[in-house]
């Protein structure tokens, strides 16, 4: 006990500006991974929090280039919808297509292109098997109100289409060989899987710096416990198109949170996994060996988190990150730092300390995206944020699951987070927008044109609370 280890927060230390080759900000590039296989184009996750991530909050960060984890306390269904309302909201396949029977008339094409407001279909048979396709230019000189569609359209023996893996660029190099604009996908049995159309790539190239998968839907991670139907939800989420689950604990050494992961693990091989939360090298080392693809790090340096001050326990948030990464680093697993950035500036330290990304909560809380809705108090707007430890939220569950049946027992709960009313911000891409500045400007000072980059050419130094109280705006009286 005489040796203490010294814990720094990110307020402890400043990066030392460098020589720097960068010209503007706008030159560095903020690419960078969440996972081994999953990279964003910028290094923002919002957090899984009932108050900070569904649907729409997923999608606005997924277009801007991060990618949003759902929270868990909601039924199994609502949270696969959430997903689901996610993978549904861009892409350039079209899972079910329209399409006709075969024994179908001119008139009847006719009638359903009117209706449905669209300029083809998929021609099936009894079997659902793909026979051809039809499309408005077919129809457009034809006077035989009764002749079967299956005389007008273009049949399967010249039929140009695709299995339903084809990658966005292998879609548009047929599209552009064949001058067409209808790419049908069909598997072994001829059974139609989807439809990729040159304005669904066109609609698809809208957002270039989002982050999609192969079939250019947006990315979406989800968050499982460890223990009850965690399984099961686990399962549910992967088979809707999930792209990554995220193991939401809030001790992630903890024995049981180590045996959950591992039994995901092993029973779902095809998907990536966000281990944590943890706080030292020996943490980041036991989930790596239980095979997960990213490690979350932070005990404790979330804003409305409490756990240092009611349990006694945690690491201040840049000791932890550093450490994190050092013990990641052989294995090449990235860390995601969740929780701890009061400044802007916070995220150039945490990434220049060894982050691949981080977590966002209270800084995207109050945006328009965010769930729950404005309260006016005092002619100013806010919105509700709390911590998934707060008492309303422990209670709210313990409530609805029945562990606590009697109101009078809820004093039983020991809460290690608190609720808050946050201002309402607008749209979270301006909050985005500035951030990222904030950080390509960071970068810029460190001689840093990637993240890479800014881990390698990075150097610290530790600063006391008079450079701290320095380095903030002072000797003045602001304008509010």
């Amino acid at each position: 006990m005489k040796n203490f280890d010294l814990g720094l927060t990110y307020d402890d230390v400043l990066l030392i500006p460098q020589r720097s080759r960068v010209i503007h900000r706008g030159d560095v590039s903020t690419r960078t991974k969440l996972t081994k296989n999953i990279e964003l184009n910028i290094p923002f996750t919002s957090a899984n929090m009932d108050t900070v991530t569904e649907a729409n909050m997923a999608i606005a960060l997924a277009k801007a280039g991060g990618i949003g984890i759902i929270h868990r306390f909601m039924t199994i269904e609502e949270q696969v919808e959430q997903v689901k309302k996610v993978k549904r909201h861009a892409g350039f396949i079209r899972y079910k297509p329209y399409t006709i029977s075969e024994k179908a008339l001119y008139e009847d094409a006719v009638r359903l292109i009117s209706t449905y407001e669209i300029s083809s279909f998929i021609v099936i048979n009894s079997k659902d098997q793909v026979v051809g396709i039809v499309t408005k230019r077919d129809l457009l000189f034809e006077t035989e109100r009764k002749k079967p569609v299956i005389n007008l359209m273009t049949p399967f023996s010249r039929l140009i289409y695709a299995s339903n893996d084809v990658s966005i660029q292998e879609a548009q190099n047929i599209l552009k060989k064949h001058k067409i604009e209808k790419l049908p996908l069909i598997d072994k049995n001829r059974k139609l899987q989807g439809l990729i159309t040159a304005k669904s790539l066109e609609g698809n190239a809208s957002h270039p710096q989002s982050t999609k998968d192969k079939h250019g839907r947006l990315r979406v991670g989800a968050a499982v416990g460890v223990v009850g139907d965690f399984m099961e939800r686990a399962l549910a989420l992967v088979e809707k198109g999930v792209d990554v689950l995220v193991i939401d604990v809030a001790h992630g050494h903890n024995e049981v949170a180590l045996s959950g992961m591992k039994k995901i693990r092993n029973k779902i091989k095809n998907i990536e996994i966000i281990g944590g939360n943890v706080a030292t090298g020996q943490g980041v080392l036991d989930l790596i060996k239980l095979g997960v693809d990213g490690v979350k790090v932070g005990i404790g340096p979330g804003g409305l988190c409490t756990t240092r001050m009611v349990a006694g326990v945690g690491i201040p948030q840049f000791s932890a990150v550093l450490e994190a990464s050092k013990a990641a680093k052989k294995y090449q697993v990235p860390i995601i730092a969740d929780g701890g950035t009061n400044f802007p500036g916070d995220f150039t330290k945490a990434l220049a300390a060894g982050a691949s990304a981080c977590m966002l909560a209270g800084w995207f809380a109050g945006t328009d995206e965010s769930p729950g809705g404005i309260i006016m108090r005092n002619g100013m707007k806010y919105k509700v944020h709390r911590g998934a430890a707060s008492f309303l939220a422990v209670a709210d569950r313990k409530l609805e699951n029945g562990e606590i049946t009697d109101e009078n027992k809820l004093n039983t709960v020991v809460p290690e987070g608190v609720e808050a009313l946050v201002p309402y911000k607008g749209k979270v891409s301006d909050v985005i927008y500035q951030l990222l500045g904030a950080l390509r400007s960071g970068m810029s000072y460190c001689n840093a044109t990637t993240i890479k980059e800014l881990r390698q050419n990075s150097k610290f130094v530790r600063i006391t609370e008079a450079g701290f109280r320095e380095s903030k705006s002072h000797n003045i009286a602001e304008l509010n």
